[in-house]
């Protein structure tokens, strides 16, 4: 009994304990849910607030990329590029016009066109026929402007003795420039081996050889007549003289023969203007056939060129001061591929305008005014003859408007500054990253380089490295 009234109940005492246990368990959860808090605080308060240091170092711009270029050792070339056209050097539309022949009711028809586009011609050749009359090529530098016959003389026809020799049909013995038998002769030969007969230079009308033989023979008559009638004359003693008849009749014949002479001279062959078309020089070339058998002449029925192929440029302002006389040209054609070197052998020194004219008359087919090349007029002659496919081809150009003869130090033009004192430098970039500034001498410029010399020897040289700009 004394020990039960002496302890603590049982009951009582472990509630106790447990109560306390559970605040201190409270309590430690309590502290380390606040720790945990505090930390993702401080993490919070990391990201957005800065020291000065940090700020100031974060508010500076990011560190600038140098980029550099090497300096290299070569041929400088500064090219003009440009387009031109092909074009012979003379060009001749044959527009014909019948002289002779029967045209008939319906006008000159073409009735025969042995050649095409891009046919090669040679002197003597047959272009067409028309109306029945032949058109053939001759080897001439004057234009044909009149009829040539029998009589005539002058330049043109001292052209066409020459063209008629050259075909071998000679002329002899007639004077250089004077149409005459040897011309006749030389020029009924030409017709015939291209199958042809000549015009006759006159009709047999009054003033015909045929009449003027005639009036001989008559006065041959009358001169015999005369020789005949003297001695009867003389024996009868009639008065007067008896010779008189006689000499009466010798003149007559004399002016009959006179006259047979020169109708003779006047007739033969004549080369009708429309007949012929004279070019400088062969081999010729047909560019264009705008006719067709049958149809009737309007116009120009053939276009033809001929001499050495060159190219014309027309350029603008700023260009043509780049471009001079000997300047080496590169030639390509993209249609064939074919490219030639040339050089420049005229730069124009007044610029051409369109034709007002002509854009007010006409248009390009496609409804715009027609005009002609603008520009200055640049005239490139190849170093050898042209390939005749060219011929009215579009072309690039590139014309070598300066070089540096040698090889010489060059920089991109972007790595050349000026300063205020009028010093022209390079920025070099040494191995260790340092900057250095190399004074130069600027030269020739082209294809975005430009040639330097270094102010002081050995301070620039190939493959070092220039700061051309920089990169943020």
């Amino acid at each position: 009994m004394n020990g039960e009234s002496g302890g603590e109940e049982p009951g009582n005492g472990g509630e106790e304990r447990d109560s306390g246990l559970t605040r201190r368990r409270r309590w430690v959860v309590a502290v380390a849910v606040a720790a945990a808090l505090l930390g993702i605080a401080g993490v919070g308060a990391s990201m957005v607030i800065r020291s000065p240091a940090q700020a100031a170092a974060e508010a500076r711009a990011p560190e600038e990329d140098v980029l550099t270029a090497a300096v290299e050792r070569r041929v400088l070339v500064s090219s003009v590029i440009t387009r031109g056209q092909v074009r012979a050097g003379q060009t001749v539309s044959v527009s014909p016009q019948v002289s002779g022949g029967d045209k008939g009711a319906a006008g000159a028809v073409i009735t025969k066109l042995p050649v095409k586009a891009q046919d090669v011609l040679s002197s003597g050749r047959l272009l067409m026929e028309v109306s029945g009359r032949p058109v053939f090529v001759l080897r001439g530098k004057l234009p044909v402007y009149r009829d040539l016959r029998p009589g005539s003389e002058g330049d043109d026809v001292r052209q066409l003795q020459k063209a008629l020799r050259d075909l071998g049909h000679p002329t002899a013995p007639d004077a250089d420039g004077t149409f005459g038998a040897g011309t006749k002769t030389a020029l009924s030969s030409f017709y015939a081996s291209i199958g042809y007969d000549p015009l006759p230079a006159q009709d047999d009308d009054a003033e015909g050889v045929g009449p003027a033989g005639e009036a001989v023979r008559s006065a041959e008559r009358a001169l015999e007549d005369a020789e005949e009638a003297e001695p009867a004359a003389k024996n009868e003693g009639a008065p007067g003289d008896p010779r008189k008849p006689v000499r009466r009749a010798e003149e007559d014949l004399a002016d009959a023969r006179a006259a047979y002479a020169t109708a003779q001279a006047k007739s033969g062959p004549m080369l009708p203007a429309g007949e012929a078309v004279f070019l400088e020089s062969f081999p010729a070339r047909v560019n264009a056939v705008q006719g067709a058998v049958g149809a009737k002449v309007s116009g120009t029925v053939m276009t033809l060129s001929s001499g050495r192929l060159v190219v014309q440029a027309y350029v603008p302002e700023y260009q043509k001061g780049l471009l001079r006389a000997g300047q080496h040209v590169e030639i390509y054609s993209e249609a064939t591929g074919v490219s030639a070197r040339a050089e420049v052998t005229r730069v124009a020194d007044t610029q051409t305008v369109p034709d007002r004219s002509a854009a007010t008359s006409g248009t390009d087919g496609g409804g715009a005014p027609a005009a002609g090349p603008v520009g200055y007029l640049v005239q490139i002659t190849p170093d050898k003859g042209l390939d005749a496919q060219l011929s009215g081809q579009d072309v690039r150009l590139t014309i070598e408007a300066a070089s540096s003869g040698g090889k010489v130090l060059v920089v991109p033009i972007t790595a050349i500054t000026a300063g205020a004192d009028g010093r022209t430098v390079v920025t070099v970039v040494a191995g260790s990253g340092d900057h250095e500034r190399v004074e130069v001498r600027p030269g020739t410029s082209g294809d975005g380089f430009v040639a330097v010399v270094p102010v002081v020897k050995g301070a620039l040289g190939a493959g070092d490295r220039v700061i051309t700009g920089v990169r943020k």
